[in-house]
């Protein structure tokens, strides 16, 4: 199917080739950022490459931090530097505050009635505040100290009884993360019953596929030949399917638990935010929290232990502090992380080097703007390189691309929003509502890995020789193989 289509697309190109010069003959000369030379009918589609963030970060050293790419009709702002993040999510946060639209998270996520992808406006605003006042708030991550420990503590045992054998820490980390999401979300464990996790993997690979047909709208057939647009509703009417099950069993049980469901349902019931709230909006914020929640914080997690293995030095300067704030305890508890300044460290230098979401969310204008002495039209999609962002020397010094996370120790520079430097969450109106909860929960499970286990990468690994590690494709970007190491127990 790939062949065909490349195929197709230069059968295209060849056709239409003197459009090329038409093109370059007649461009705007308006004041726009830089941009690299651009084919007929495709743009610049061709030079993202299997690893868009390593490709556009590349364009970015000749072209500058501000570049505009075009994707088939598309125009594309490309942010790769902290000062020009600022401007678009700060000075302008506003006019970049929409996301534009896409077939496969029409699709996939309810057509924008989500709260991730819903386009900038009323009906956003208002399922923000559902998530951040009901089921996001500091409050509501406490009350699931419970959930996140019993989880932490099953897989703890897992690992015990493979204790100095070989274990999938990919997979480990991803059940973890899927049971707490399903248990503080739908009130219980989906587990291969219902082939929940495979679900799972296709909507994240299908959120992260390419479609030509969103960015050169009359090549849209080739979607439906390669099979995507079959893909795309499959995944959509089973997701519905479970998600609408789900939501029902609620309703009939009427249970006295409080997982986000119950939450969302009393919301309805009892009109409580002011406005009305549907049954497709609570299976679009749902989803959202899947997508959101489980994705990237096991894949946060699997970079973790990989650099830490990587780099025996930390993992061991990591063991200490732990150790030595939890002596003659048998877990870590979330009041003991408070003074866990290298685990919180780590974290950081992790977040820095791999942003789980390496080109964030895109934002979308809304109307005309002025961007460092550029024009912008509305309707101009934007590109945040946080991977980029996150190896600038001039921030991080002669040494971005090493793992070192004592660089944060006389650093003030913090990933919650605030700072340009580091937004592997975003920042800004449309910054992401779960950063508390997804913290907690990546904190607490390192600190017990590395207070209850000894980990070492196995013998015929050459991952330490080498030090390079393959990255996945798609929106999230993990390991591309899972990561084995052998745990010894401590105790």
């Amino acid at each position: 199917m790939e062949m065909m289509f490349m195929i197709l697309l230069m059968c295209s190109i060849i056709f239409i080739t003197t459009l090329f010069f038409i093109n370059q003959n007649s461009r705007k000369k308006s004041n726009t950022p830089p941009s690299p030379p651009r084919l007929p009918l495709i743009g610049n589609l061709h030079q993202l490459g299997r690893h868009p963030h390593r490709s556009l970060c590349s364009l970015s050293h000749r072209y500058g931090p501000l570049m505009l790419l075009h994707l088939g009709r598309v125009p594309v702002l490309v942010v790769s530097s902290a000062d020009v993040a600022r401007d678009v999510l700060k000075t302008h946060d506003r006019v970049f505050a929409s996301r534009p639209w896409s077939k496969n998270t029409e699709k996939l996520l309810y057509d924008g009635r989500d709260v991730a992808l819903a386009p900038y406006g009323e009906y956003w605003r208002q399922m923000k505040s559902v998530c951040v006042l009901s089921l996001l708030s500091n409050k509501m991550v406490r009350s699931f100290r419970d959930v996140r420990q019993q989880e932490i503590s099953l897989m703890m045992e897992k690992i015990g009884q493979s204790s100095s054998l070989q274990v999938n820490l990919s997979e480990i980390l991803a059940s973890l993360t899927n049971d707490v999401i399903c248990r503080i979300a739908l009130g219980r464990k989906y587990g291969g019953e219902t082939d929940f996790k495979e679900l799972m993997k296709r909507l994240t690979r299908l959120l992260g596929a390419v479609s030509v047909g969103n960015h050169v709208p009359w090549l849209s057939w080739i979607d439906w030949l390669c099979g995507l647009d079959g893909q795309l509703e499959k995944t959509r009417n089973d997701l519905d399917e479970f998600l609408e099950r789900v939501v029902q069993d609620h309703v009939d049980v009427n249970g006295d638990s409080t997982d986000f469901v119950d939450v969302l349902l009393a919301i309805q019931r009892e009109k409580s935010v002011g406005f009305e709230i549907d049954r497709v909006s609570i299976k679009a914020i749902i989803l959202d929290i899947f997508v959101g929640g489980t994705d990237t914080s096991y894949t946060l997690m699997e970079w973790v232990m990989t650099e830490l293995l990587h780099h025996p030095e930390c993992l061991k300067r990591l063991q200490e502090e732990v150790r030595t704030i939890c002596k003659g305890k048998s877990s870590v508890s979330e009041e003991d992380i408070k003074d866990m300044n290298y685990l919180k460290a780590v974290i950081k230098e992790t977040l820095r080097l791999h942003p789980p979401l390496p080109l964030m969310v895109p934002h979308e204008s809304t109307q005309d703007v002025k961007l460092r002495d550029y024009h912008i039209p509305a309707g101009t999609v934007v590109m945040i390189n946080a991977w980029a962002i996150g190896r600038e020397a001039a921030t991080w010094g002669p040494d971005p691309e090493e793992f070192r996370p004592e660089r944060h120790f006389n650093s003030s520079v913090d990933f919650r929003g605030q700072d340009f430097e580091l937004i592997p969450f975003g920042a800004g109106r449309r910054i992401c509502p779960a950063i508390s909860f997804a913290v907690v929960l990546n904190e607490e499970v390192l600190a017990n890995l590395v207070h209850r286990f000894d980990w070492r990468l196995p013998d015929e690994s050459t991952e330490d020789q080498t030090g390079v590690v393959a990255e996945s494709t798609g929106v999230a970007i993990h390991r591309m193989f899972p990561l084995y190491a052998i745990a010894s127990s401590t105790t």
